[in-house]
């Protein structure tokens, strides 16, 4: 029996050995270095799991740093940055490490920001040397070397710090794009060079992450699904004579609904675009402003809809229609660009994929059942003797058409 508590004894005491060593190496406090080298300071960073090691010399205004980070993948690469004249990443001064992909080996490239789109290695605004990166056995990498801090930022006592991680290079040092979600835009804050403080990510990052999955979520639903689902029940619903004129309303509302909750998300687009200088989506901007303006015109048509009876009616189906299946393509086109841009967790881009697939599953039973519904009338309506009132037996008894 003692022999059995004395066991169970040890193995609780190295149980709590091992989850004091690993809470002790999550703090920068607890990192060495293979040059057994000293900092005067050290910070546990907010987020991605970083750490900064540096020291200040006043003196002369150098900077010295050690910055170490896990990239998001196991070839990713890992950035640390000051900018002088923001607190964003354009115009920020980077420097970046990373495995180089021909020889594997751990190089460190200097990146001056100037926009989004414009990443690519380049000398910065101001001097850095002893620049070398070395990777950990937990396979997270390291950032070392000398900063010369501009005077205008050395009178302040503080910068804006940056730090960022990302999946992979390609050829000729090209970043591949990091995550946008909140831990990745919260990656930044100020340093305080003599008191070793930092402030940790405005409140701004946490707010533009948020305006951004409204936006997405009010876009998704609106025309991803609400649109869709209106032209389904357009198309499909009008074919039964009972569901008339019930179709036609339940359209209407439906469509309606997805517009105003759609032209919500787009003016969050516009307000994120016009808050994100640099930060510039081509494409789902032109679409999302194309969705607006075609929706718009579908919508005050509407108010000149001929009557059923009118010689121009079959030419503004043929308008309304045409329009309508364009809004359906564009819309969903733009709701995955924008899972691209946002890059949600999988499960919500998954979720999606499943809803527009399930409607288009019963959009095509639907459309089988439709056409069988059809056969049936004209066969049953051939059979029918002349009654001197309807000389083509029903034959002109509606399609469907799509809406």
């Amino acid at each position: 029996m003692a022999s059995s508590l004395t066991i169970k004894t040890i193995l609780t005491l190295s149980l709590w050995a091992l989850l004091i060593s690993h809470g002790l190496s999550l703090t920068c406090t607890s990192q060495t270095f293979t040059n057994n080298k000293l900092y005067t300071h050290c910070l546990d960073l907010p987020t991605l799991t970083s750490y900064l090691h540096f020291t200040y010399d006043e003196s002369n205004t150098t900077l010295s740093i050690a910055f170490i980070a896990t990239p998001s993948k196991s070839n990713g690469w890992i950035a640390w940055a000051i900018n002088p004249t923001g607190t964003g990443m354009a115009g920020a001064q980077s420097l970046v490490a990373y495995k180089d992909p021909s020889t594997a080996a751990m190089t460190v490239k200097t990146y001056n920001i100037s926009s989004y789109s414009s990443v690519v290695q380049s000398k910065l605004d101001f001097e850095v040397w002893d620049l070398r990166g070395e990777e950990m056995s937990d396979g997270s990498m390291m950032i070392l070397g000398k900063v010369k801090v501009p005077e205008e930022l050395a009178a302040k006592g503080t910068v804006n710090q940056i730090w960022q991680v990302g999946p992979g290079v390609g050829t000729g040092g090209m970043l591949e794009k990091h995550a946008f979600l909140t831990s990745n835009l919260d990656a930044k804050g100020t340093l305080d060079l003599k008191s070793g403080e930092s402030g940790g990510a405005s409140s701004g990052g946490g707010s533009r992450a948020k305006k951004k999955n409204i936006h997405g979520i009010l876009n998704t639903v609106s025309w991803g699904i609400l649109l869709p689902f209106g032209a389904i029940i357009a198309r499909y619903l009008r074919t039964f004579e009972a569901a008339d004129p019930a179709w036609f309303y339940l359209h209407a509302i439906c469509q309606f609904s997805g517009y105003v909750v759609g032209v919500t998300g787009w003016g969050t687009g516009l307000k994120l675009g016009s808050e994100s200088k640099g930060v510039q989506y081509t494409g789902h901007r032109n679409i999302g402003i194309a969705l607006f303006c075609l929706a718009t015109v579908q919508i005050f048509a509407l108010f000149i809809r001929p009557k059923k009876d009118h010689k121009f009616r079959s030419y503004w189906n043929i308008y309304h229609h045409g329009l309508g299946y364009a809004i359906l393509i564009l819309g969903i086109l733009n709701v995955f660009k924008g899972f691209d841009i946002l890059m949600p967790e999988k499960k919500w881009k998954s979720a999606y994929i499943i809803v527009i697939g399930s409607l288009a599953v019963i959009a095509v039973l639907l459309e089988a059942i439709t056409w069988i519904i059809i056969f049936k009338r004209k066969s049953s309506n051939s059979t029918k003797p002349y009654d001197g009132y309807n000389n083509n037996n029903g034959s002109n008894r509606q399609q469907p058409v799509a809406i």
